[in-house]
């Protein structure tokens, strides 16, 4: 994807740009599965910049689209396989260590999933955040692939079409999509941050209650 030097973006969006220019599809697919795993690269950046190059016959939007969601199940079967490697006895004894956390979480936490697991995996890919972590009980829990790989192709497909044709659409200002998507993402992290802190209140609550009556 050419840009021309005056309209180049800078930062993690100029960076994204050049791997796009070099590696092409695969370097959209690669940024798209980076940011499943580990989120340095958000996706709502790299999918808006994938349409844009789309609308400059880069690549067509068919290609762009398909491109990102190879990139999202990419990523997301790694998570998946970490899940499974590390094992539910695993994961529970580091939940158990944590602070403020109890066995008693990891266990509702589970029975949750074993009953919403299919929901969960579909529309945790198109939540922030959540989706590069819903993968990982989906290993833990052992979903079978049949239902894991086409519910993350199909809830990848979605979010990615969202954002690809957002910025195929607005062409040079493909960079309005990661503005207005960074508001929603800080919403979300707003109220998940709510939530732990609740959540961190009524677990030291219950603790120093159950101090004070064992004395």
């Amino acid at each position: 994807m050419h840009v021309a030097a005056a309209d180049q973006p800078g930062g993690l969006a100029g960076l994204a740009a050049d791997i796009m220019d070099k590696l092409g599809g695969p370097g959209v697919a690669l940024l798209v599965g980076i940011d499943n795993i580990f989120p340095p690269m958000p996706s709502e950046l790299v999918l808006p910049l994938a349409g844009f190059a789309a609308s400059q016959g880069t690549m067509s939007l068919f290609m762009a689209l398909f491109w990102t969601t190879l990139g999202s199940v990419a990523g997301a079967l790694l998570t998946y396989l970490l899940g499974a490697w590390l094992g539910r006895d695993r994961i529970r004894s580091l939940i158990v260590r944590a602070p403020l956390m109890k066995a008693s979480d990891f266990d509702r936490t589970e029975r949750w999933f074993l009953k919403h697991g299919t929901k969960a995996v579909f529309f945790g890919r198109m939540v922030p955040l959540f989706r590069s972590l819903i993968s990982l009980p989906a290993g833990v829990e052992r979903m079978p692939m049949r239902q894991f790989l086409p519910l993350t192709a199909l809830g990848s497909l979605i979010w990615n079409a969202v954002f690809v044709v957002a910025g195929y659409q607005l062409g040079a200002d493909w960079q309005d999509v990661d503005e207005y998507a960074g508001i929603g993402q800080k919403m979300v992290i707003g109220v998940i941050a709510l939530a732990l802190a609740a959540f961190a209140a009524v677990r030291i609550r219950e603790q120093r209650q159950s101090k004070s009556g064992g004395q």
